[in-house]
């Protein structure tokens, strides 16, 4: 070997190793562990960064966390993420943080096909690392992560044991309406630079809006255990109104089940819940925030509870917990975890 292919071979290990170094670097707001990876998306011959943690589990297989980072965030967003993965760690589970195409404004982003892409070869790349429990395959994500949370409900029903949505966006058209109209001009730009402009400005940007809102894919999610949840207050203090949960629920359960529009247009406008139905009973696992208003029907279930644009962990991954892919829905979980959560952790992604 001559001088030249020396010097060649020893930059070659040094770039390895320090690969191999980054892949391994703690991620700041993570949990020691969690650390990056990169897998392949055949939809465009891409790779897509993730974040990562898997237990050892001597070949036992163990369910998997896919969690969903908020509508302007990507996957090395801590805060509340960065409490899926302690959970993981925890319980024991595979944690999966991917980008999905990072913040929802552009046009690869925001409910694409190439999104729903991601999220399929992520959860395949997480077979092929470890022994992954199939019947225990769980989502969870709020605000832009509730909307891809719905959305995959909706458009991969097969993947899952469980879905958690909380505080998502169900109808993007209307969404973009009601920021522009709430002033929130940058959720609104965020929709056109993904459309390529306001959705009702074209036939075509609409048809794509629609095609990127989990409202047109949900009613395939009813064999899905979904729990939908959303603050009260979400829409005055957040930036989605409450009605986008309660018209997901719509979309899944049979007509008999659904809210007439005009029951949702006055629960929003004056915040008290329907008197002839949906008094939930106490759910000592929402603690602090507790549902005003509660509805389920088979594998589906939406609850309005006390709060604003945000997520309570300790309901969402314990519930999670206790669901199983080809079991009906179970609504009455124990308390298997417990996790500290700070209002900043719970109010991610606003």
């Amino acid at each position: 070997m001559n001088a030249r292919s020396v010097r060649h071979l020893a930059a070659l290990v040094t770039l390895m190793s320090a690969s191999l170094h980054a892949a391994d670097a703690e991620v700041p707001g993570y949990p020691p562990g969690v650390h990056e990876i990169r897998y392949p998306v055949a939809a465009d011959a891409s790779e897509q960064p993730a974040l990562y943690w898997a237990p050892e589990t001597g070949g036992k297989k163990v369910p998997l966390l896919v969690a969903l980072h908020t509508w302007s965030g990507d996957y090395r967003q801590a805060g509340g993420e960065a409490v899926y993965a302690r959970w993981c760690q925890q319980q024991g589970w595979i944690f999966i943080h991917p980008n999905f195409r990072g913040p929802n404004r552009t046009p690869q982003a925001l409910g694409s096909d190439l999104m729903v892409a991601d999220i399929r070869a992520a959860v395949d790349q997480v077979k092929a690392r470890a022994p992954v429990d199939e019947t225990r395959i769980y989502a969870v994500g709020v605000s832009g992560g509730g909307h891809a949370a719905l959305l995959l409900a909706g458009r991969t029903p097969e993947i899952w044991a469980g879905v958690s949505a909380w505080c998502g966006i169900a109808d993007v058209a209307a969404w973009h309406a009601e920021t522009t109209a709430a002033n929130r001009l940058n959720y609104a730009g965020h929709i056109e630079g993904a459309l390529g402009g306001p959705p009702t400005s074209t036939p075509e940007r609409l048809a794509d809006a629609r095609h990127r809102s989990p409202l047109t894919w949900l009613p395939q999610a009813a064999g899905v255990p979904l729990d939908i949840a959303h603050g009260i207050r979400d829409g005055r203090e957040g930036s989605v109104p409450f009605v986008h949960s309660l018209r997901a629920w719509n979309a899944v359960v049979p007509e008999s089940a659904r809210l007439p529009d005009g029951v949702i247009d006055a629960f929003y406008a004056t915040q008290t819940p329907p008197t002839d139905r949906g008094r939930p009973e106490p759910d000592p696992l929402y603690g602090k925030r507790p549902p005003l208003f509660r509805l389920v029907q088979d594998n589906t279930r939406v609850t309005i509870f006390d709060g604003g644009h945000e997520i309570v962990h300790l309901a969402a991954l314990n519930w999670l917990a206790a669901q199983r892919k080809g079991q009906p829905a179970n609504w009455q979980p124990p308390q298997v975890g417990d996790l500290k959560a700070s209002e900043a952790d719970t109010q991610s992604g606003k």
